[in-house]
């Protein structure tokens, strides 16, 4: 049987970086193939050339037994090929309709707007996906699994029969990803070809025929996802054994001694109050479902919210929480959601963003920065925290995802914080990158720093944490620890008792 899609010999390099080398793969039509790889493997440039973003130095793109030649994302647009990213392309103050043709509205025979039309064909394509989705809601007032489904049947429309679905699970709750599951089922059988990314293992297993592991720009592994294993496709990503993804459990919290305590705090008039207490070299984990307010907490924590009524104590002395300024003058840090977009400035350089925020420390006499300290003190924290970069100069964007969260952490190390809250630490990167997140949280706990941890992966929040605080609808559901903690009574409480 001819393919769907080869990729044949595919070579590409940037200055100073060969970015792949001789990457060949086929994609047949119904088949679902999951493209592994750690950050900075060669995954997005293997299909930025797909679609047309990149253009190879080597190689060449066949669909259909056909030789294409690509010149932009229009000449891949127009031979079948969607992509759905990671980062979503709508625009938020439209609604889906808008979105699904914007740039090619259909038009009557007078040449004017036809907006009947084109309800009419976004209804079949929802129709066609199996989802309801209102059609005059603007995007921003969609759940992000609703936009995720916009972005499918935004390609579908173009009559896409090859789609690429880029980490398509990372802003998912469990219930959401198991519908973008079944559509997926519903489009391998309308013969739809689809390469999905992922970094986690249990989804490369519920959902792929196939499975092709790249490496340092190579292609170093593929095979049918029935005849491999996990641990084998890890180890072929990272090459090398990871024994224990989480770090071997010990408990580093010293329970007599409260580091911050909140006696009561509340961001809204109408909510709810919360009251916690975070002890030394604990990491607590705020679990529940997407929305349910844990990331909210957590912006009042740092003074991003102000909080309408709070009364918390660091280290036995109340504080404020006004801004985020005054949270880090009293050791309160934060590794945010999205670092690309609230942690770093992508164009700085590691040196930068590590200083940023604590420029002061590094002012001399006359108002200029001492730049020699600043790049010594920039690359002990990079060390410490083992950032792999050429040297401090080098621009945070160059850097893979797990490098990036550990330049934020090495930020708030230069600032001698004594709570870290990180919101999704491990979101976006691999399996190789997460161990050592893992590792460097458990090196903090026990340098007697205390950590929040945010996740909606049960296994990492199992792994990790000591407590776990689970958050459903706005309010603390219930304060897990213990034989009390497992992924059953998480998701009981995180469900308000609808799940078992």
């Amino acid at each position: 049987m001819t393919p769907l899609l080869s990729l044949r010999h595919i070579s590409k390099s940037f200055p100073g970086v060969k970015a792949l080398q001789d990457v060949s793969l086929d994609l047949n039509a119904g088949e679902v193939h999951a493209l592994l790889g750690e950050n900075g493997a060669g995954k997005s440039t293997l299909m930025k050339i797909l679609c047309g973003i990149y253009r190879q130095d080597e190689g060449e793109i066949i669909i259909d037994g056909k030789t294409c030649d690509f010149h932009g994302y229009q000449d891949a647009l127009d031979a079948g090929i969607g992509i759905i990213f990671q980062e979503f392309s709508l625009i938020p103050d439209l609604d889906a309709v808008d979105n699904i043709f914007l740039g090619r509205e259909k038009r009557n025979r007078l040449g004017l707007r036809d907006r009947r039309g084109m309800v009419a064909e976004a209804q079949r394509l929802f129709e066609r996906l199996k989802v309801t989705i209102p059609l005059d809601c603007p995007i921003v007032e969609l759940s992000v699994a609703d936009q995720q489904f916009i972005e499918i049947a935004k390609a579908l429309s173009l009559d896409a029969r090859i789609l690429v679905l880029d980490e398509p699970t990372a802003t998912l709750t469990p219930s959401e990803a198991d519908y973008l599951f079944s559509i997926m089922r519903e489009l391998r059988k309308q013969e739809v070809g689809m390469v999905f990314i992922s970094h986690h293992m249990e989804e490369i297993f519920t959902i792929c025929d196939h499975v092709t592991v790249m490496r340092d720009g190579e292609k170093v592994y593929d095979c049918d996802t029935a005849s491999t294993t996990p641990d084998d496709l890890i180890e072929r990503m990272v090459g090398r054994r990871v024994e224990n993804l989480f770090p071997e459990y010990r408990c580093d919290a010293d329970h007599t001694d409260v580091v911050l305590d909140i006696e009561a705090l509340r961001l809204d008039p109408e909510g709810p109050e919360y009251s916690l207490k975070l002890h030394r070299g604990e990491i607590l984990g705020f679990a529940g479902l997407v929305g349910s307010g844990r990331t909210e907490l957590a912006m009042g924590l740092i003074g991003a919210t102000r909080p309408v009524h709070a009364k918390v104590n660091m280290e036995g002395k109340p504080i404020k929480l006004r801004h985020p300024a005054t949270a880090l003058k009293h050791g309160i840090g934060l590794l945010p959601e999205s670092r690309k977009t609230q942690g770093l400035v992508l164009p700085f350089s590691c040196r930068d963003n590590i200083s940023l925020n604590n420029l002061a420390q590094f002012q001399g006499a006359l108002p200029f920065i001492k730049r020699r300290k600043e790049s010594s003190i920039a690359a002990d924290l990079m060390a410490s925290v083992r950032v792999k970069a050429p040297s401090p100069e080098t621009p945070v964007d160059n850097l893979s995802g797990g490098n990036q969260q550990k330049v934020v952490i090495a930020r708030w190390l230069g600032h001698q914080c004594k709570v870290l809250i990180f919101d999704e630490p491990t979101r976006g990167i691999d399996v190789g990158a997460k161990s050592e997140i893992y590792a460097l949280m458990k090196e903090l706990t026990a340098q007697g720093v205390s950590i929040i941890m945010i996740s909606s992966e049960l296994p990492e929040v199992l792994g990790l944490c000591d407590r776990v605080a689970v958050f459903y609808q706005g309010r603390i559901a219930a304060e897990l620890k213990g034989e009390n903690l497992s992924s059953q009574s998480i998701m009981h409480h995180a469900t308000g008792g609808l799940s078992a």
